[in-house]
């Protein structure tokens, strides 16, 4: 399992202290929502340049405009672009071309995706697909989540998960088998990030 972390809500200069602090036990940095609509493409760029060694995601949460903004995104520097699974199909055919074009990956965000389309989205069996369990929703349980669809979600070929992870669920993870964990807070807000991020790769490794 891959872990990937997700850069929200703080500076470019405190995204780069994080991501050197925690190099060594993450494998995939998520240039953050909130760092693209403070920053725009320059902070996938910055990210890119400061950390030429790791897999770039840029979570752009595309719903329209899919050419346009993957182009923009995978132009920037990301390895992996976002597009979100409750936007029109014609909008994610478009990004899985341009990801193809590109040579690049797209992942697709089913949050608030209805079963069938997910179905449907099924179909781009290269495409990484994120079960995410939304920030204003981390009251609830993300193992939970996906326990409750776990036929529709069982066949998925390249699966992440993410949302609410905290210490306690991790070692819950192995159960899903994800390609890729997405890990944000629980790193990003801890005393000693180094620290949490090498326990955190300790427990999927163990499962315990």
């Amino acid at each position: 399992m891959k872990i990937q972390l997700a850069l929200d809500r703080m500076t470019l200069s405190e995204a780069k202290s994080i991501v050197e602090e925690v190099h060594d036990y993450i494998d995939i940095i998520e240039v953050g929502t909130s760092l693209i609509k403070d920053y725009g493409k320059k902070s996938i760029q910055f990210i890119r340049s400061e950390f030429k060694d790791k897999v770039i995601l840029a979570d752009i949460k595309t719903c329209d405009e899919g050419e346009y903004e993957f182009k923009a995104a995978y132009e920037a520097g990301a390895d992996i672009a976002t597009v979100m699974g409750n936007s029109p199909i014609e909008t994610i055919k478009i990004c899985y071309e341009v990801s193809k074009k590109y040579k690049k990956h797209i992942m697709i965000d089913l949050m608030e995706t209805d079963d069938s389309k997910i179905e449907t989205i099924k179909t781009y069996e290269d495409a990484i697909l994120f079960v995410h369990l939304p920030k204003d929703s981390e009251n609830k349980s993300l193992i939970d989540m996906f326990q409750s669809k776990k036929q529709l979600y069982k066949d998925i070929n390249r699966l992440a998960v993410g949302g609410g992870i905290n210490e306690k669920i991790i070692v819950d993870i192995e159960v899903i088998n994800p390609e890729i964990v997405v890990v944000g807070s629980l790193i990003t807000k801890s005393k000693n990030a180094a620290y949490t991020a090498k326990r955190i790769c300790e427990k999927l490794q163990s499962g315990r």
